[in-house]
């Protein structure tokens, strides 16, 4: 009666991990041994180890990575790709997040630049951060729906908010004139502050022409670009590469 009036008492208390931990301390018979300073810290530690596990679900969850198993352990740096050690031990490391720096991969089409945005993703939420994947043409699409039903402002505040946000497909169609100025809008407001992932099959050379716009290009490369890596991606379609290796087995 009094163990499980224990148990009860801990998810009471939201310590649901601690609670685990101590009905396999009552099944384990090593650990009737212990002090009882020791059993408290197995059970702190099961604790702050649950909650972890817990914030990590919850921040891949409301990441929506397109590639959600995407890790930078299995990345394929086979030479010609463009990606070394060198390049990627600031990426790797997270130092561009905690200096709210920008991450520009560019390259052809098919050659994992998506796939490396939501590994860097994940490696984002495994460090804690929140994290948010979308195409650059759907977010646009949400911008415009947004200024129809009012919620604009709220939209802003919330991408704003989001530690790492991944714009993929980047400059893959022609700028509309409001599309112009609600990425500076939606740029402006983490600019400094937060890091934004880019992925595009344009250079970043001509990412101006192709804002169609001086005045909103100069502002919106300012901030983006000034505090930025790069990494260009090389090689072959990984895709049709898969596709003729299926072809020939």
């Amino acid at each position: 009666m009094m163990t499980q009036h224990t148990l009860n008492q801990l998810h009471q208390l939201r310590l649901s991990g601690m609670a685990k931990a101590l009905e396999e301390q009552w099944t384990l018979p090593a650990c009737h041994s212990l002090s009882f300073d020791e059993r408290l810290g197995l059970l702190l530690d099961r604790e702050l180890a649950w909650r972890d596990n817990k914030r990590l679900k919850r921040l891949r969850k409301q990441a929506k990575l397109k590639y959600a198993g995407a890790c930078l352990e299995d990345l394929d740096r086979r030479q010609g790709r463009g990606l070394d050690d060198r390049q990627l031990a600031t990426p790797a490391s997270g130092d561009w997040i905690r200096q709210q720096h920008n991450l520009l991969l560019t390259g052809p089409t098919d050659v994992g630049k998506t796939w490396l945005a939501c590994a860097l993703g994940n490696l984002a939420c495994c460090q804690g951060y929140s994290t948010l994947y979308l195409r650059t043409p759907l977010l646009l699409e949400q911008l415009r729906i947004a200024h129809g039903d009012g919620s604009f402002g709220r939209t802003l505040q919330q991408l704003a908010n989001v530690d790492v946000l991944i714009l993929d497909d980047w400059a893959l169609a022609p700028l509309e004139e409001n599309a112009r100025h609600d990425l500076l809008e939606v740029i402006d407001d983490r600019a400094g502050s937060r890091s934004t992932v880019l992925t595009s099959q344009l250079p970043v050379d001509h990412w101006h022409g192709w804002i169609n716009d001086p005045t909103v290009a100069d502002a919106l490369l300012d901030r983006l670009v000034h505090r930025a890596y790069r990494i260009v991606m090389k090689g072959e379609s990984l895709r049709r590469k898969k596709t003729e290796e299926e072809a020939a087995s």
